[in-house]
């Protein structure tokens, strides 16, 4: 399982999530996703523990907390979607119907 953490400050650094997480377990990994372009992160987060047990512990204290000026939004990571790849999809689509019209 992986707990999705959102809401965070744009300063915080993996250091500083994997802290706050270690007082409820281990913590096995930390990731905070950035923007490609602009290298900013990206405001969330996920944080990977050592058992569900921790993992459960860690949400039912960290949802709703306030940290480093937010409020935080800790829950279990949903899967992530599926997405149709770049320039795909019903665009291209119509840009041939039309071109053959005419």
């Amino acid at each position: 399982m992986s707990i999705y953490v959102g809401n965070l400050s744009f300063k915080v650094t993996e250091a500083d999530l994997t802290a706050v997480f270690a007082e409820y377990g281990s913590v096995k990994r930390v990731q905070i996703p950035a923007d490609r372009e602009t290298g900013r992160i990206r405001g969330f987060g996920f944080v990977e523990m050592s058992s569900d047990t921790e993992e459960e512990a860690a949400i039912a204290a960290l949802d709703g907390a306030e940290w480093m000026g937010r409020d935080l939004k800790v829950n279990k990571a949903r899967p992530r979607e599926e997405r149709p790849a770049f320039g795909g999809g019903s665009g291209g689509d119509r840009r041939r119907n039309f071109q053959s019209r005419y």
